[in-house]
């Protein structure tokens, strides 16, 4: 079940199995165009569900977009917090695992990054209450086949923006 809306209905969602890693970044690719500043994706996913590969596939087609050279993309497990030239706005790409808590995300700085970067969240559940309201929910589940189940849940305008990418990117 997706989100509940203010109506009590469920929220849209997008699906998509992903086969293999190549299927992952060409779905990032699509959606590279799709998002800019402003905008909150909130990956979720156990440990190894491709959350830092997809993410690091965006951040690549997008400076790749910007005419930019890529850079390496790490994950952001022991800096916490990552950030990118991404063209005409900033990229953070955050990894909330070590994190005690949702005070240690004002220190960081993220509250103020949600309105001005395109932010990249893993561990989004240390958000608590600093979730913003209207994040894009990404989550990745391993399949027995190496494969990714992939599921998006986020406001109806979101959705609707992105997915065109689902009609472009193989599976």
């Amino acid at each position: 079940m997706g989100p509940a809306n203010c109506a009590g209905m469920t929220a849209p969602i997008l699906t998509r199995f992903l086969a293999d890693p190549t299927a992952t970044d060409a779905l990032a690719r699509a959606i590279a165009p799709l998002v800019g500043a402003g905008d909150a994706i909130l990956l979720h996913g156990p440990v190894g569900a491709g959350k830092t590969a997809f993410a690091r596939a965006l951040i690549g087609a997008l400076q790749r977009a910007a005419n930019l050279d890529p850079e390496d993309v790490p994950s952001p497990t022991f800096t916490l917090v990552q950030t990118y030239p991404t063209g005409p706005f900033e990229t953070w790409h955050a990894d909330l695992y070590r994190l005690s808590g949702p005070d240690a995300v004002v220190e960081l700085g993220l509250d103020e990054a949600f309105g001005t970067a395109l932010c990249l969240i893993e561990w989004p559940d240390r958000l608590g209450a600093d979730r913003p309201a209207r994040a894009i929910d990404l989550t990745l589940t391993p399949t027995p086949d190496d494969g990714r189940d992939l599921r998006i849940d986020g406001p109806d305008d979101i959705l609707a923006r992105l997915a065109p990418a689902f009609a472009k990117a193989p599976t």
